[in-house]
């Protein structure tokens, strides 16, 4: 009789942490989408399609653009960076939303909401997809949708300067909540922090020596990087460049020559004069669009060991 009481007793707490835990978070895949805002959807084409490239592959099925009304370029079958209109002088990030590819909307809406964090309801893209919205503690606005029930292949095209966005990155001004947020609620786990100062042997780190901290999204390769200590007065060149995206390439020469050929000139003021090894080991070069939101192409594997 007591032993069926303690195992009764038992039952009824697991039951109640299970409640208390809510839905399981689905799977995170990686970033599906980066949505700009563009004063001059002309002007931006040059950058995002004519210079880069993207969208000149070959694809067939249904994708992240398909259905969509505003320019929308296509990286690869899954991915793709799309323009929302803006005005100059609009207060605010021109970088409008990260979009994360996840196993499903609705089990990510009812994870979301069991954690507090409002969301939106269920909604549908315009290729037909589930997916919901919200913003993470800083009021950056997020997406979550799921891949499409035929997804689209791709070929990436002759003039294409990278075929795989690896990560966006905006200002932050408090990396506590957005690691709750980030770190505790998605499961996104650390891949690098690093400043622009070097330590002395044996000081013990502060927030404030931290100026990048790159998260990588659960179950794939993509991440997010906060760029942090960053002036509230800062110019919008200055929040263009925290605020920006990243494509990855395999070798940044021969992604480079690409971008000369598309129309990019050697001397353009919307480029790097030239390719530099960053404080995380990696190759970089960074272009600007019309509305200097900064595209950063990368080589994800270090070329030598990282600061940190």
């Amino acid at each position: 009789m007591f032993r069926n009481a303690v195992v009764a007793a038992a039952l009824l707490l697991a039951a109640g942490l299970a409640a208390d835990e809510g839905p399981n978070r689905p799977k995170i895949y990686g970033i599906t989408s980066v949505r700009l805002k563009s004063s001059d959807f002309q002007k931006a084409s040059e950058t995002h399609s004519k210079i880069l490239g993207p969208g000149a592959g070959k694809f067939t099925g249904t994708n992240g653009c398909t259905n969509v009304k505003d320019p929308c370029y296509l990286v690869n079958a899954r991915q793709h960076i799309e323009l929302v209109p803006g005005h100059p002088g609009d207060p605010g990030f021109w970088l409008e939303e990260i979009g994360f590819e996840t196993a499903s909307a609705r089990v990510m809406r009812d994870s979301l909401l069991n954690h507090g964090v409002e969301v939106s309801e269920l909604k549908t893209a315009p290729n037909g997809s589930p997916l919901i919205k919200a913003r993470d503690p800083e009021g950056n606005h997020i997406a979550f949708v799921q891949p499409p029930r035929a997804p689209s292949e791709s070929a990436p095209g002759p003039t294409q300067a990278s075929s795989s966005p690896v990560y966006a990155g905006f200002a932050a001004k408090d990396l506590h909540p957005l690691n709750k947020f980030y770190l505790d609620t998605l499961g996104f786990r650390l891949d690098w922090k690093g400043g622009f100062k070097d330590l002395p042997p044996g000081t013990p780190e502060k927030d404030s020596d931290i100026d990048w901290f790159e998260i990588q999204v659960p179950d794939g390769p993509d991440w997010v990087e906060y760029l942090l200590n960053i002036p509230g007065s800062a110019a919008d060149r200055e929040l263009g460049v925290q605020n920006h995206f990243c494509l990855g390439v395999r070798s940044m020469q021969k992604a480079i020559d690409p971008l000369h050929k598309n129309g990019l000139a050697p001397d353009s003021k919307f480029a790097d004069d030239k390719r530099e090894i960053g404080r995380d080991g990696k190759w970089q070069y960074d272009i600007f669009d019309p509305d200097l939101t900064r595209i950063e192409l990368m080589e994800p594997t270090p070329a030598k060991d990282p600061t940190l």
